[in-house]
């Protein structure tokens, strides 16, 4: 019996579902570059570089390992239109007489492979994604019944399933949650770490030169390309990091510099959600270094969490609520981000740092896209549909079904608190303890009022007041309510004032220009 295995650009592993048990003479690996998958939303360049070089390089590793692979580049005369189109091309080709595959990880995608066996005739098996510790019944399961799907609770319970950092029935030592101790912000060190950064190959090249020429008018730059597009490679960044970061990652974890791109973070995480590295294996690793000493528990623990805890969640949340979820907007926002998400050219500091350092290199740590560029447009009340679509274009790691919950739910708040149990909004104080922007920034964060006052603070504020309606009774919000109260109606106007004059600044554009 002749198998037809496609295999999508985000399931680049050698032991993935769909391959498993199966005889390699009679099965023929199909790999599509479809246009679609480049162009339903307008990818950072390096995004799309990444995928198309990392898809290639799998193909020899899948042809090294004794696989028949029949690769469709984007490039080529008859390059299909959507998956569909292109496993209809490979059904001619190879008359196979079924089709395995591994579920999708989004929705629109899910839909397409659910429709393969009546469109062709043909038996198409659907195999689980086993990359990830919970299931889908599993995280079904974990939530019937609950009131509020806490991520901290299911956490625990992804803690208790692997037995990461467990000590019989109990955390290692004595807590689940190391995070009070991971909010330290950072000063200069000569010793900070730097990732790894490799050469592009000839079959990088070639894909640079492919986007440069078709995908000119999307976001981001291509100068500089240097992310790993192999598993050896990213392996050796594992490695890296591990050796190197990991130590004092959980210290820092929520820290900005200027000029500092990654810190002590991991940068795996394109790596992982593309199949390149094993989530689970890295936990295991990150763990090995804590027993034996070489990395702290705060930091062991917090770099766990973000896999096991936060990545595993987001994925449950994303099936769960289903497609509509991307039409959630609970506090009613509809204005357009500002042009200068796709050119950087702000004169707030901060956001011309992240922002800025995303176009360059489709990266920034998740404080950066969580309390500055998220921040800001929670505050300014930029549409939350619109805000995922960035957040889906612009970073390598953004795949619907990590970045949508975390963006739309996590970031936005609009979900109404299924995800975010409160609205991460901040004035400028937050990003000053946190950073050293405000220190080179033209705006004085200590201000809220005036022509050179910190636009973070007065937005704060204002953000608070037009959604008293919605948040007052959020007992998280109680502070921040009481204190709005205090202040004089004098104060109250004035601060409402210059956020309206703020707002009525912002060029609202979409980006279609840029």
């Amino acid at each position: 019996m002749k198998t037809l295995i496609p295999v999508l650009g985000d399931q680049l592993s050698l032991s993935l579902s769909a391959l498993r048990d199966q005889d390699r003479d009679a099965c023929v690996v199909l790999m599509m570059e479809v246009v679609e998958e480049t162009g339903y939303v307008r990818h950072h360049q390096q995004k799309i570089a990444y995928i198309l070089s990392a898809m290639r390089h799998h193909a020899d590793a899948l042809r090294a390992v004794g696989w028949m692979v029949d690769y469709q580049r984007l490039d080529d005369a008859d390059a299909a239109d959507s998956f569909t189109g292109a496993v209809a091309a490979g059904i001619a080709r190879h008359a196979p007489d079924r089709i395995v595959v591994t579920e999708a990880g989004e929705w629109r995608v899910r839909a397409m492979l659910e429709s393969w066996e009546t469109l062709f005739g043909l038996p198409v098996e659907i195999r689980a994604d086993d990359r990830f510790v919970a299931d889908h019944r599993d995280f079904e399961r974990w939530a019937e019944g609950r009131r509020e799907l806490t991520m901290e609770y299911f956490y625990r319970d992804m803690r208790r399933r692997t037995g990461l950092l467990m000590d019989g029935d109990k955390p290692e030592g004595g807590r689940w949650n190391f995070d009070k101790e991971n909010r330290k912000p950072a000063e200069r060190d000569l010793l900070m770490p730097r990732p790894l950064a490799f050469a592009p190959d000839a079959i990088t090249d070639e894909v640079l030169a492919l986007v440069r020429q078709r995908f000119a008018n999307h976001p981001g730059r291509l100068d500089g390309f240097d992310w790993a597009v192999t598993a050896a490679d990213a392996e050796r960044q594992a490695e890296a990091f591990f050796a190197n970061a990991l130590p004092r990652f959980g210290d820092y974890e929520d820290a900005m510099l200027t000029g500092e791109r990654h810190l002590w973070h991991s940068i795996l995480s394109p790596y992982i959600n593309s199949g390149l590295l094993d989530p689970l294996d890295l936990c295991r690793r990150a763990e090995a270094e804590y027993r034996a000493g070489r990395a702290p528990l705060n930091s062991v623990e917090g770099y766990v969490r973000q896999i096991i805890g936060w990545r595993e969640y987001m994925r449950g949340i994303y099936w769960r609520e289903g497609p509509g979820y991307v039409e959630r907007n609970h506090l009613d926002h509809h204005r357009p981000l500002p042009g200068w998400y796709w050119t950087g050219e702000t004169d707030l500091h901060c956001l011309r740092e992240a922002i800025g350092q995303t176009l360059d290199t489709a990266h920034a740590h998740h404080i950066q896209r969580l309390m500055v560029t998220g921040n800001f447009a929670l505050l300014i009340g930029a549409d939350p549909a619109a805000v995922h679509r960035w957040y889906l274009e612009v970073y390598v790691d953004a795949y619907e079904w990590v970045e949508l919950p975390n963006t739309l739910g996590m970031s936005q708040f609009g979900d109404g608190g299924l995800v975010g149990s409160k609205p991460y909004v901040s004035s400028g104080a937050y990003i000053d303890r946190m950073s050293d922007y405000c220190r080179h920034c033209r705006y004085d964060v200590k201000q809220r009022i005036g022509p050179d006052a910190c636009p973070f603070n007065a937005l704060y504020w204002d953000f608070i007041a037009r959604h008293e309606d919605k948040l007052a009774g959020n007992h998280r919000m109680a502070m921040p309510y009481r204190t709005w109260a205090k202040q004089s109606a004098e104060a109250r106007g004035a601060t409402r004032a210059q956020a309206a004059a703020f707002l009525d600044s912002l060029d609202g554009g979409d980006g279609a220009d840029y």
